[in-house]
């Protein structure tokens, strides 16, 4: 079986830019829209079997009429080349208000040939997947808030909510692995965290929070390959080993914490006990270039804050953003214009100015720092840096005897 597997479209992602004026659609929405016409391309031209979409379309759970246009221009083009595709429903996909239509709701309504919603966690085999032989475990996103209260209605008074859902989750998947054909390859597709699975700016998924799916579940030897959402960075969390368990990752960068990686989706080669995984990486996507930079009073400030953007080059077409730390002082010296115009070929420039005032400490009522002894200055500074006060008679005692070696020596 040769599939595809991509995931976090998030496609109305227009927080950055211009509009285009030929389409009217923002230019960084066309930026998600070319990655998903080379994944549709991919598909069409190379003949895959079966598409899996691991959820979130969109970063908005209410698209915009233009948004979802263009999402199903390209799921259209899916669906009359006949390849089975199945939308897995991501947490940017469901709303959190009780009974509203998920955003890609339409092409289960109008029954859209080749085209399959998964909202609940099912089983597919060849009778629901148009006769290809192979099955695929769906495990949507988690709605917390509607499974706590679907328990409350059902009157069950756990104390521990959470701890009840996952372990009736738990129990679900269980059994669907034990409704699986061991003749067939077998596909799990989620959207969630897996333990041990790290996000973008290298935070670890840690238990607790969200509801995290086990290493061993996603590693099932019943499995052949893991396919993965929500995660934006690329990772494979069972590199060399059967089966492989892949996050290709979003299609294009979607903030500054994605600066440094590298955009995929996936070719995967499917049989019994043997999968083969080709990477895709993705084309033309945008540039994020973040720099920081701590001006002192040594060099011209404008100077060290263009020198912090330099390689001027690499600004051209890229998302940039330039943090400042500063004395308050000095910031009228800071030619922001210069600055800017410095960085007039990039696609988006964003200057943060932070500001720092050194902070005064502040003496009791009715003091004067020449009527408080060295000792009585230095707990007034261990205070103002959050010392523990049980740590100050201490402190105190190595303070006077410090002060009074100094004094021994003829110092001051």
């Amino acid at each position: 079986m040769k599939v595809l597997h991509f995931a976090d479209a998030h496609i109305d992602m227009a927080n950055y830019g211009r509009h285009d004026p030929v389409s009217g659609l923002p230019l960084r929405v066309l930026d998600f829209l070319r990655s998903l016409d080379i994944i549709v391309d991919t598909a069409i031209t190379e003949k895959v079997e079966l598409v899996l979409f691991a959820g979130d379309a969109y970063k908005d759970r209410s698209p915009g009429p233009t948004f979802q246009r263009e999402w199903g221009r390209r799921m259209m083009r899916l669906s009359r080349a006949g390849i089975p595709t199945l939308l897995l429903v991501g947490n940017h996909d469901i709303s959190p208000t009780s009974g509203r239509a998920l955003s890609f709701q339409e092409f289960d309504t109008l029954e859209v040939p080749h085209i399959q919603i998964l909202a609940k966690p099912a089983l597919l085999g060849p009778a629901e997947l148009e006769g290809l032989p192979i099955q695929v475990i769906a495990l949507p996103w988690i709605n917390r808030a509607a499974v706590a209260a679907a328990m409350q209605n059902e009157g069950d008074a756990s104390g521990d909510a959470n701890r009840t859902l996952e372990d009736r989750y738990i129990h679900l998947v269980n059994h669907l692995f034990g409704e699986l054909n061991p003749s067939l390859p077998a596909v799990l597709l989620a959207h969630g965290s897996v333990e041990g699975a790290v996000y973008g700016g290298e935070r670890t998924v840690l238990l607790g929070g969200d509801f995290t799916l086990p290493r061993s579940l996603v590693r099932d030897q019943r499995l052949d390959y893991t396919a993965l959402g929500h995660i934006h960075k690329m990772q494979e969390l069972n590199e060399g080993m059967h089966p492989p368990v892949v996050y290709p990752g979003s299609i294009e960068r979607v903030d500054a914490g994605e600066a440094g990686d590298d955009k995929y989706f996936v070719i995967a080669e499917i049989q019994k006990g043997k999968t083969k995984v080709d990477l895709r990486k993705l084309t033309g996507i945008r540039k994020f270039i973040t720099r920081e930079v701590r001006i002192d009073h040594k060099s011209p400030v404008t100077a060290q804050l263009t020198a912090a953007l330099e390689p001027r080059a690499e600004l051209k077409d890229a998302i940039v953003r330039l943090t400042a730390y500063f004395s308050r002082e000095i910031q009228a010296q800071m030619d922001e214009n210069t600055v800017r115009e410095f960085a007039s070929e990039a696609f988006e420039f964003r200057f943060i100015q932070r500001p720092e005032q050194e902070g005064r400490i502040r003496l009791p009522q009715d003091k004067t720092i020449s009527s408080l002894s060295p000792v009585e200055l230095a707990e007034l500074f261990w205070k103002d840096q959050h010392l523990k006060e049980e740590g100050f008679p201490v402190l105190r005692e190595f303070a006077a005897r410090v002060i009074q070696e100094v004094h021994e020596e003829g110092g001051d």
